[in-house]
Order: structure tokens, then sequence, then C-alpha cells
């Protein structure tokens, strides 16, 4: 290989940030069944890891499952709870979503913690999560966290944890969230495609998709019930 200048290329190491091996309460999965229709009726969680010179760091995320937008985030050096909840924190202050909107997880021991969970509730939000091992039920956040790595840090070389939260501040409120072009919002912004959707007026309820067996032919042949969320409020 030297003789042929050719060099090695390390594989990044791999750092786990869910760990679903728990006894908490996990919740059925309602974002696969629930049909948006505006901004506010889905949120949607995950946590990934940036790797320093000398340490992991970890960044909690929120994104509106309806225009893509970054609603919360939060940064710091643990995978303990207070770091969604920061993330969680940062986007009520911001948003002051309505009564019944869906959290959306996996089934991390963060977010099914009692603290996480309380906060939900305390709010009047309704926990999902995702099915296990089953990564695309949480997709628009892990496309986010690939275009964040991908665009950000890998371009880059961080001093330290200050140094990278002023680069992802930069990246998420100035470029993701109000410049990036996204092909599922008819290429706009997510700020930009969000202040379309509040020129056209109230947008309709969100409904969810429930399967029932009929009295005819049992459970294979299931019968499609659509329920309509009122206030986007999942009864």
């Amino acid at each position: 290989m030297r003789e042929d200048n050719l060099l090695a290329v390390q594989p990044r190491a791999f750092v786990v940030t869910t760990d679903a091996q728990h006894t908490l309460e996990v919740y059925l999965n309602l974002a696969r069944r629930l049909t948006v229709t505006g901004i506010n009726q889905l949120w949607v969680a995950d946590i990934t890891y940036i790797r320093l010179r000398t340490e992991f760091v970890y960044l909690a995320v929120l994104l509106d499952g309806y225009s893509r937008k970054v609603v919360g985030w939060a940064l710091d050096r643990t995978l303990a709870a207070r770091l969604p909840i920061a993330a969680l924190t940062h986007a009520l202050a911001a948003r002051h979503p309505p009564l019944g909107l869906v959290h959306h997880s996996d089934r991390g021991v963060q977010y099914a913690s009692e603290a996480y969970v309380s906060m939900l509730r305390m709010h009047h939000m309704i926990p999902s999560m995702s099915r296990p091992a089953n990564p695309y039920d949480n997709a628009s956040c892990e496309s986010f966290m690939k275009t964040l790595k991908r665009e950000e840090v890998y371009a880059n070389t961080y001093r330290d944890l200050g140094h990278l939260r002023k680069h992802v501040t930069v990246f998420i409120e100035q470029y993701y969230n109000r410049a990036r072009l996204h092909s599922a919002l008819g290429y706009r912004p997510p700020e930009e495609f969000e202040q379309v959707v509040a020129a056209a007026g109230p947008s309709g309820a969100a409904t969810i998709e429930w399967f029932r067996p009929t009295e005819d032919t049992g459970t294979e042949g299931a019968k499609r019930i659509k329920k309509t969320v009122q206030s986007t409020r999942v009864c």
C-alpha cells in the first residue's frame, strides 16, 4: 500500500445512543397511523452522537413532522434524560403547541423515563414510539441527522463543545430551517413552507387509521377505520 501511495480509511467509531433494554413502559406507534395536515400535530425526536477530538458529545433534536423544521435541540456531554428534556423545553418555548400533539421517538430509556413522560403529560402531549429495530418509523429525524453530519460535521474540525455548539446553531437556525430546500416541501426551506401554509388559512385536523377485524372474514379481512383527530387531539 505504501508503494502504491494508498491510505487505509479507518471506519468511524460507532456509538450506541438507544438503550431499549429497560423495563419502563413503551407506547403504541401512533406516528405510522397518523396523517398530519398541519404544523404542531406531530413532533419526531431522536438523539445522535458527534465525535470531537477527545470525546463524544450528543445532540437531541425535535422536528415538526409536517414542515420538517427543527423546533428544538440540545447539545451536551451526557446521554441522560436531561438532554432530550432540554430539547423538548426549547421546542415548547418556541412553538407553544396545542393540546394533543403526538410526540414520536424510539424506545430509548431517555424517552421512556419517568421525567420525560411526565413532561409530555404535563403539556398534554401524546407519546408514540417506534417498533423495535425499525428506523423507518423515525425517517424524517434520521434524514436530518444524516444531512447534519454530511453537510456540517464531517466537513469541519471542532476545537471543543463550545465551538461545535456555535456551528450547530448556525447550521440549524440559519441554514437548515431558513435556507436549505426540501423536495418534500415543494423545494422550499421549512420556515418558508410554514409561512405559505399559514397564509393559506387554518389546516384540517389530523386523522388516524386503525384496523379492526370484520365479523365475516376475521383478522385477515381487517377493516380500515379512519378517525378524525379534532384539534389535533388523539382520544
